[in-house]
């Protein structure tokens, strides 16, 4: 509901001079003004009571068998006096859950008091979903007694603001359904409901009437003719009669799958990122295999832990934990309800050519091991209609309203993430012109965050026989509007098929609060024969469109695609790697093998240059021999030469001196011969 609607009603609860018109400002003044209506609904019931006895007396004589169908109740004594007595029909068997017919106030008393109050806050402009007729306890008798011509119900247009129906078991809310279903069907509006009991399949198939029907009806003042409806059966993944309805898991999401496998807050973020992967591979996730597949891949391939970290990682034994409970899940049989062909919701509000609401009917066999993926189906269904629907605003009737039965199985155990995706969806949409009917034993069963969201309230009787349940029958008055009823004496004493109605008025107020009795379904109040259900099946447009499975690629086989290129890649790179290995451990031969010629060759370049270094030594030592002999040659050479030199240099010496003495005396000789001339 939006904030602005809970404004309203902030502002007309208790205290509030817009409560209905009949709240003042002081309390006093509110007590005199219930004590004056109380006084007057007693003067009404006494006259109710004297019209009553008369009624029974002319019943009694037979004369009322004699009355129309449609207003029993309203023959006075005299008229029955006109008539002659005809034998009693044999009392016929009713239907299940029938509640028990009640006396009447006569239709020519005009409503007094809160009755009259009640019949003026349901008097709507638009059209009504009829809910039940109003309720008065006798002041003689102290018994409930229906008021006719007082009729309550829900504004039509005001059905996306949601409602609830409840109260403990066996008080008539699958009825209350099954009437509010019709209704619906009637006006044009399809309807989604969960069969979980097995006994709505009775909507295709008209009612019976009986002498207590008929007897209730009159006291009540409901027109009421046996009909059928356009009915479509499906079934959660071939999980018993009707077409199976199927999605696939990237439409269902992480959060509620996590919600289906009963993960933690840790557990779950880790799915969140393989859904992350997945998509960013764009691997499609359309059953079980392939979030195992996935799952496996990131977690045991070095390709995918490698991937893996990029985006986070997701340690082994959170895996095991998810691959553990995907088991549990398919051994249980919710593979068979993730896979193609999906479920398109435009086949779920169809419109019958005779111009009313198709009512899809879920079935489902095994509400105790599937209870929860069977509530999370129903949420996923809500967030697809959401994404598909238009935005539409307020409608004069929703177009299409979806009843959400055993709903505190959607609340147990909810992570903080899930809670917050239903919150979120409950109160959005209703933009798209959707409206929800949650039903369940206790309004305790829904957290206050989506009660908020409810505009509407059918609350059958509750029980308070333990302390938690005196708790929970006082927190549920407390979110009640005010009003002059004692609703925790009023709650804890209705039978069956009777209901205290709590309703927005078209202008978003409160209406008043007011007990019911409500009315009796217009088709068979059960399971329809087994002629019936053959027929919707046989009929059915949509079977041939969602009977056969099929399995289109998807993740699984794009990963098998991916390993097997792996596996060619690593054996490639194997080869590869053993093709380098070989390579450089021939190349490391060759190498050795050149290292030993090169030091081969150096030794024998070694032993060449030693040998060479020997013989150029030896031809050295040849030389330096030949040399030094050489040298002694050229020394005795020398030394002979010398002596030779000096020899000739004594003997030219001696003849220098010779020749000089020679000379010099012949010098002297002529330097004496001139001397001795002169």
């Amino acid at each position: 509901m939006p904030s602005e609607t809970q404004g309203c009603m902030r502002q007309r609860f208790p205290g509030s001079p817009l409560y209905h018109g009949a709240m003042t400002d002081t309390p006093d003044i509110a007590r005199l003004k219930a004590e004056a209506a109380q006084a007057a609904a007693d003067a009404a019931a006494a006259k109710a009571a004297a019209a009553q006895a008369a009624l029974e007396a002319a019943m009694a004589s037979g004369a009322a068998q004699e009355a129309p169908e449609d207003a029993p109740a309203d023959r006075t004594e005299e008229e029955a006096e006109d008539k002659p007595a005809e034998p009693e029909a044999a009392a016929e068997p009713t239907a299940p859950d029938a509640p028990a017919e009640a006396p009447a106030m006569p239709s020519s008393i005009e409503p007094e008091g809160y009755a009259a109050q009640v019949r003026d806050g349901y008097a709507f402009d638009g059209r009504m979903l009829p809910v039940g007729t109003y309720l008065e306890t006798a002041p003689a008798s102290g018994d409930p007694v229906p008021v006719k011509g007082v009729r309550v119900g829900i504004p039509m247009a005001l059905l996306n603001r949601h409602a609830l129906v409840a109260g403990a078991t066996g008080t008539g809310k699958t009825r209350t359904l099954q009437l509010l279903a019709e209704g619906l069907s009637s006006a044009g509006v399809p309807v989604f409901l969960s069969d979980i009991k097995g006994d709505l399949t009775g909507m295709a198939e008209p009612g019976s009437t009986s002498p207590k029907l008929e007897s209730r009806t009159a006291s009540t003042g409901q027109d009421w003719k046996p009909t059928s409806f356009p009915m479509e059966l499906f079934s959660l993944g071939c999980q018993g009669k009707g077409t199976p309805i199927r999605t696939t898991i990237t439409e269902f999401g992480p959060v509620l799958l996590a919600r289906v496998l009963r993960l933690n807050e840790t557990q779950t973020s880790a799915l969140q990122l393989v859904f992350h992967w997945a998509d960013s591979q764009g691997m499609a996730l359309l059953d079980l295999k392939d979030l195992r597949a996935v799952i496996n891949y990131l977690v045991n391939t070095d390709a995918g832990k490698a991937e893996l970290k990029t985006i986070g990682g997701v340690s082994e034994a959170t895996a095991g934990v998810i691959l553990r409970e995907l088991a549990a899940l398919e051994a249980s049989g919710g593979d068979r309800f993730f896979g193609e062909p999906g479920l398109s919701v435009q086949d779920l509000m169809r419109v019958s050519p005779d111009g009313r609401g198709v009512v899809s009917s879920l079935e489902l066999e095994d509400i105790q091991s599937q209870g929860t993926l069977f509530s999370t189906f129903l949420m996923w269904l809500l967030g697809e209609l959401f994404e598909v629907l238009p935005e539409v605003g307020d409608l004069d009737k929703p177009k299409m309203v979806f009843f959400f039965d055993e709903a505190h199985l959607l609340f147990a155990d909810a992570t903080k993430a899930f809670m917050e995706a239903v919150t979120r969806t409950v109160r959005l949409i209703r933009s798209k012109g959707v409206g929800i009917v949650f039903i369940t034993q206790s309004p305790t069963d829904v957290p206050n965050e989506v009660l908020a969201q409810l505009g509407s309230r059918v609350q059958h009787a509750l029980r308070a026989h333990t302390p938690d349940d005196a708790a929970n029958l006082k927190r549920a008055v407390s979110t009640f509007p005010t009003s002059p009823l004692d609703l925790a004496k009023v709650l804890t004493s209705l039978g069956t098929g009777q209901a205290v109605v709590s309703v927005l008025d078209e202008k978003g107020r409160p209406a008043p609060v007011t007990a019911v009795v409500v009315d009796a379904p217009a088709s068979v109040m059960g399971a329809g024969q087994e002629s019936t259900v053959q027929s919707l099946l046989s009929g059915s447009p949509l079977a041939g469109k969602y009977s056969t499975m099929v399995d289109n690629e998807s993740a699984y086989e794009l990963l098998e695609k991916r390993i097997a290129a792996e596996s060619e890649a690593a054996a490639a790179a194997v080869a590869a790697e053993e093709a380098r290995v070989a390579a450089e451990k021939a190349a490391a031969a060759e190498e050795k093998e050149r290292a030993k010629a090169e030091a081969a060759a150096a030794k024998a370049a070694e032993r060449a240059e030693a040998a060479a270094q020997k013989a150029a030594q030896k031809e050295a030592e040849r030389q330096a021999k030949e040399l030094e002999k050489l040298q002694r040659q050229a020394e005795k050479e020398a030394e002979r030469q010398r002596l030779a030199a000096e020899r000739a240099a004594e003997r030219r010496r001696r003849e220098i001196e010779k020749t000089i003495g020679s000379v010099g005396r012949q010098i002297v000789r002529s330097v004496l011969g001139n001397v001795l001339r002169r």
